[in-house]
């Protein structure tokens, strides 16, 4: 059985504010087959900076149940010591949710290149600033392409 890239996703929110969009939305990833959640745990920092690490079960909010992690031999593997060691750091009274996942979606993409003797040389994740700068930049257009056409049209 092949394996996905694995991912360690550490999420905070700010006065402990968690909101109900979350939920349905790591549902679907995981129902369409493009993550496998193998672990998820949440640290809650409280007014006077205590740290407390609960599992996906000891949360209580219902709309969670529908993400359980999928069995496997990862599971359980982020501890109470990676919570505090990954979100010790957060400012009090607020909390993080911090999750182990598969990229299941790339499974059967690894197979192919390793049936085709393929090899991996780089994957990087691309910062959502540097993709948004990226994007600004190709609205705005060439800058030498417009004073080159600039150039070319004025009289000599």
């Amino acid at each position: 059985m092949s394996i996905g890239p694995i991912e360690l996703l550490v999420v905070k929110f700010p006065g402990n504010q968690f909101k109900g969009e979350i939920a349905p939305a790591l549902k679907d990833l995981v129902e369409s087959g493009t993550i496998h959640i193998i672990d998820l745990i949440f640290a809650i920092k409280d007014e006077e900076g205590t740290l407390a690490v609960l599992e996906l079960n000891d949360v209580g909010d219902e709309s969670l149940a529908v993400i359980q992690p999928k069995p496997s031999e990862l599971s359980g593997s982020l501890t109470e010591d990676d919570a505090h060691s990954l979100a010790g750091g957060l400012e009090n009274n607020s909390s993080a949710a911090i999750m182990l996942f598969e990229n299941a979606w790339a499974a059967r993409f690894a197979d192919a290149l390793r049936n085709a003797n393929g090899e991996l040389i780089l994957n990087e994740r691309i910062p959502r600033a540097v993709i948004e700068e990226l994007i600004a930049e190709v609205k705005e257009g060439p800058q030498d392409a417009i004073e080159v056409g600039e150039e070319a049209g004025s009289p000599a």
